[in-house]
């Protein structure tokens, strides 16, 4: 796709583009950010491994069951993460 097309699809100058495309180009340096679970995340596993519902934490937290399956998978993500560096 051409540059000017995506920058008029994104909004954004045809020049803008460019800087993004070219920063991509740029080498990092050092290692990723560490990511560990958040505070939420980490209490909804504790309940979840303590035996409490869905249901039950969603109503602690004042959130929808399905929001707090979320946050439980963010957090094994998080973990899981940190068990491969």
């Amino acid at each position: 796709m051409h540059i000017d097309e995506i920058a008029r699809r994104i909004d954004k100058s045809p020049a803008h583009v460019e800087r993004v495309i070219e920063w991509t180009e740029i080498p990092r340096n050092g290692p990723p950010a560490r990511r560990s679970p958040t505070a939420i995340e980490q209490r909804v596993m504790d309940m979840r491994a303590d035996g409490d519902s869905y249901i039950e934490i969603a109503a602690r937290f004042k959130r929808g069951p399905e929001y707090i399956k979320q946050v439980e998978g963010l957090g094994h993500y998080s973990l899981g993460l940190d068990l491969l560096t």
